[in-house]
């Protein structure tokens, strides 16, 4: 069951980017990052199908997803390309939405981000860039993400020189949207927060998020670094909407706890589940 519904996520994702890229982005000579954007400008210069520069192009960080990152990863990886390859070559005489470059940046960027987010949110990749800074981060003082970012504004700034400057530059605007969407894609749109609270009146507080908030807490020792006193040590997870209410539960019971709260991405188990308030 969850093969087939990686798979079908996954085939949903490469459909999405292709529809992002040709009834959006390519028409409009607007470019997204990485090998995508490689891809599209290799495509304009020669006159050959995009499909086919997406799949050869990607296909050495197939072998090198495979040896570096897992099987299941590389498989996942190879079946997103060869359906987004697949799907632009059967997408290519369809007549664009829009003529409208900016309308075409916004839009696709969207569609696309949507698309590669739920390829990474389900075990594979649809751009060779990311495993190339995977690699080169080994040996450079710099992060994956730097190093993607490095890649994609090059191949952004060539796009000036294939298509003129301002289809460069609403291929920023493509590319920032769609960076922004993969993030929300894959870390989902309801947030949830971590809290950690250290409160003389641990239990008065815990109490009060139990029957106010309606969440589960869990108390655990600690001891103060400078006093070396025992501390009980709250923690609780929230969603975005129930953090104003737990500043106010802990400002009402000890305006001097410690407070903390940081974004989660991911939240799993029986116990994340709202009880009821009473």
């Amino acid at each position: 069951m969850k093969l087939l519904k990686r798979g079908t996520m996954i085939l949903l994702g490469a459909v999405l980017v292709a529809i992002g890229l040709e009834i959006f982005l390519v028409p409009n000579q607007v470019i997204d990052g990485g090998i995508v954007g490689i891809s599209i400008m290799l495509s304009h210069l020669s006159g050959w199908s995009l499909g086919l520069f997406l799949f050869v192009l990607n296909l050495p960080f197939f072998f090198l997803g495979y040896k570096q990152i897992g099987k299941t990863f590389a498989i996942s990886t190879l079946f997103g390309v060869a359906v987004m390859s697949l799907g632009t070559a059967y997408l290519h005489p369809v007549p664009p939405l829009t003529k409208d470059p900016l309308l075409a940046a916004v839009f696709g960027g969207i569609i696309l981000g949507i698309g590669v987010g739920l390829v990474i949110r389900y075990g594979g990749s649809l751009d060779g860039t990311e495993i190339l800074a995977i690699l080169f981060n080994k040996k450079i003082p710099f992060s994956v993400g730097q190093t993607v970012m490095f890649f994609n504004l090059f191949i952004l700034g060539s796009a000036g020189f294939v298509f003129g400057w301002d289809r460069a530059m609403y291929s920023l605007i493509a590319y920032f949207i769609a960076f922004k969407v993969i993030d929300i894609t894959i870390e989902g749109f309801e947030e949830t927060k971590s809290v950690w609270i250290i409160s003389e009146k641990s239990k008065d507080l815990g109490d009060a998020i139990l029957n106010r908030l309606g969440r589960g807490v869990t108390y655990m020792r600690g001891e103060g670094a400078y006093t070396g006193e025992d501390k009980q040590v709250i923690f609780c997870v929230i969603t975005r909407l129930e953090e104003a209410k737990m500043k106010a539960i802990v400002e009402d019971i000890d305006p001097q706890a410690f407070l903390a709260i940081g974004n989660i991405h991911e939240v799993r188990g029986e116990s994340f589940k709202k009880r009821d308030i009473h």
